[in-house]
């Protein structure tokens, strides 16, 4: 039975596994941290609830949702736990991987459109030409969901190569081609699993090269949504799942939290009160322009039409956006909670440590607001943005 042909789950069969896989998230926040990655079995579960056939196409067994859709599904993953969230967020991949030619997606996606994949650009490296393609040697870092991956991308330079636009090319191996160096060791996200990844000598077909963020050679309004905007997208929407999950538990959690000095409970301190209101203003504020720029941008594809760079420099703008947002309220929640927070193993902590990553990213970084500003006054981005 090829993929085309595959019986999908039913929905129901589906509920169940996401409930399952929301569950063993947030059960198992510390083992991810500590061993640094998402452990197989939940990998395996992220498979059952449909999150990495959700972007890949139908032709190839796949759900191909809207980005809306898988959007929400990564943040309501997220709300469980940031690091899976923020791997499960790979599974929009298979939209940037439809630059591939037709022919590779097809062997890709040959035994079913699960495909785990995970990928590390930078810094590019050389790639010689040889015969069979290219011999990529090299080592790549921010390899994030590596030890979980069947596929692996990583950056490569070929000298003498056609252009890129100025875009990364990626060349993609099987992951048992790739040896992964465990060295993450960081203050939140420590689940991601974002560790190196070396390859020498690995000599990956040409047509198993594309540049990332180039043109899919698919044509449906999924694969002409841009794919360096939702790069951006599926990670600050973990940051919004992450402060939904902050500010529920300090809601709950206010009512019955006192002082040693005396002082009355969280919920009866004015300036709780002030700033539990202000933080859910902002998330669903912040929420509503990500959403709202989402589904406006998917519509007009859908439509026939092609979006505007002021659409995806919008689209780029509500993810900085979010992933700022997120942070703040978050750490915001740190700070009300007191001393509460200080515990490294207490959920305020993790939650605000996990935050705090996700607008380091390059996707979202400060410089993105610039880029932003450029775009919506008629100046040049540069490449890659938006």
């Amino acid at each position: 039975m090829d993929a085309k042909e595959q019986v999908k789950p039913e929905p129901s069969d589906r509920t169940a596994a996401l409930e399952t896989l929301l569950s063993a998230a947030r059960a198992r926040r510390d083992e991810f941290n500590a061993n640094q990655q998402i452990s197989a079995d939940v990998v395996e579960m992220m498979k059952a609830a449909g999150v990495y056939r959700a972007m890949v196409a139908k032709r190839f067994g796949g759900d191909e949702k809207s980005p809306a859709e898988f959007l929400r599904l990564i943040e309501t993953i997220s709300q469980a736990d940031g690091s899976t969230g923020w791997v499960a967020s790979f599974g929009f991949s298979a939209v940037y991987l439809s630059a591939l030619p037709i022919e590779t997606l097809e062997a890709m996606y040959a035994n079913g459109p699960d495909v785990v994949f995970a990928g590390g650009i930078f810094p590019p490296q050389k790639a010689v030409p040889v015969e069979g393609g290219l011999e990529v040697s090299g080592r790549w870092s921010w390899g994030s969901g590596c030890t979980g991956a069947e596929v692996i991308g990583v950056g490569i330079k070929v000298e003498g190569g056609g252009p890129t636009g100025g875009l990364p090319l990626i060349a993609v191996t099987p992951a048992k081609n790739v040896q992964i160096v465990p060295n993450w060791d960081v203050i939140g996200m420590r689940g991601t699993g974002s560790h190196d990844m070396v390859l020498d000598k690995v000599v990956v077909p040409e047509a198993w090269t594309f540049v990332r963020g180039g043109k899919s050679s698919l044509d449906t309004p999924l694969y002409r949504y841009p794919s360096m905007p939702l790069a951006a997208q599926v990670l600050a929407v973990v940051g919004l799942g992450i402060a939904r999950s902050a500010l529920d538990q300090m809601t709950a959690l206010a009512g019955g939290r006192t002082s040693i000095t005396g002082q009355p409970t969280l919920a009866d301190r004015p300036y709780v009160q002030t700033d539990i209101a202000k933080a859910e203003a902002a998330l669903r504020s912040a929420r509503a322009f990500f959403y709202e720029i989402t589904e406006e941008a998917y519509a007009t594809l859908v439509a026939g039409d092609e979006l505007s760079v002021e659409t995806r420099a919008l689209l780029r703008l509500a993810s900085t956006n979010a992933a700022r947002v997120g942070a703040d309220i978050t750490l915001d929640i740190y700070r009300m909670a007191g001393t509460t927070g200080v515990f490294a193993n207490h959920w305020i902590a993790q939650l605000m440590q996990d935050s705090q990553v996700i607008p380091q990213h390059a996707f979202l970084a400060d410089t993105t607001w610039q880029n932003a500003g450029k775009v919506l006054l008629g100046l040049e981005s540069p490449p890659g943005y938006p």
